[in-house]
């Protein structure tokens, strides 16, 4: 095998693993929420067993995260850390995983587009426009399976994702407006999210977590908080690294299929036809973004 197959096999491995890691997290997340747990202990587990783990890359990045300065980081923490963890918590209280997994990375990849337009000076070309138009009709008939599927009240998930979904592409272009090493702020973010969850929560009683079997906490400590947060972000990194941005990009992709198989298959959820073609249609429409289209800057 040539360095260049063994490089393209090498990115896509690391590059699928990590779409299936974060395809499992929305999996992960609703088994929490059926087990007891409340969006704020969810958030508490994950992000303290994160900061923890991530402490020693924050310590080495100190210089460029002292550059950004402490506001900067806020926001972040806020977009991409806590406000994001809370409210994708509470959606999947309401809202299947089968939507969790779907809903916020579609609404992530347009509102990031979208944001990208005054603060990046990007602009869509027509394909991309299309292929977000595509994204957005996904994401209605989604909307419209949480109003007419198998998931009484499922709406007021769906709203809650979209949100975090909308944050969430805040966070993404802020990330590249601000040049953040991708490593140190999500070692910052999660400690600044550990610190901003944990006081109301012990301030709380510690939520349901004593009262429920260490076996659950360890599944959203695992599951969100090395997962998730570390794991995937690190294989991503490194699927960059050998298969480029573009590439890359394409194969994230899989996260919403992910979600929906796992979801299925693990927690026995219903796929009826509209959720099926909303996916469907958003796939294909992020595939073509990333492959086909592209995007021009604006003259300052």
């Amino acid at each position: 095998m040539t360095a260049a197959r063994r490089h393209l096999a090498l990115g896509l491995f690391f590059g699928l693993t990590a779409a299936i890691t974060w395809g499992s997290q929305a999996v992960v997340a609703r088994a929490g929420t059926l087990a007891g747990y409340s969006p704020l202990d969810l958030s508490v587990l994950r992000f303290s067993t994160a900061a923890l783990i991530l402490l020693p890359f924050a310590w080495r990045g100190r210089h460029a995260l002292a550059r950004v300065g402490p506001w900067r980081l806020l926001v972040l923490a806020c977009c991409g850390g806590f406000g994001n963890s809370l409210l994708f918590g509470g959606g999947v209280v309401f809202a299947p995983a089968t939507h969790g997994g779907t809903i916020a990375p579609i609404t992530a990849a347009v509102s990031g587009a979208l944001l990208a337009i005054p603060a990046l000076k990007e602009v869509p070309t027509r394909g991309r426009v299309v292929a977000l138009g595509a994204l957005a009709l996904g994401l209605l008939l989604l909307g419209w399976d949480g109003l007419q599927g198998d998931h009484p009240g499922a709406w007021r998930g769906d709203i809650l994702l979209f949100f975090a979904g909308a944050i969430w592409g805040g966070f993404t272009v802020l990330l590249r407006r601000w040049s953040i090493p991708a490593l140190p702020a999500t070692a910052a973010i999660c400690g600044i999210s550990a610190l901003v969850v944990i006081p109301p929560w012990v301030l709380l009683g510690f939520g349901a977590v004593p009262d429920l079997r260490w076996q659950d906490a360890a599944l959203q400590m695992g599951g969100q908080g090395i997962m998730s947060s570390v794991i995937a972000i690190s294989l991503y990194a490194k699927a960059t690294e050998y298969l480029g941005a573009t590439r890359a990009a394409c194969v994230s992709t899989m996260m919403p299929v992910a979600a929906i198989i796992l979801s299925v298959t693990l927690l026995g959820e219903s796929l009826g036809l509209l959720k099926l073609a909303g996916v469907a249609l958003a796939v294909a429409a992020m595939l073509g973004a990333v492959l086909f289209t592209g995007r021009r800057s604006v003259a300052p």
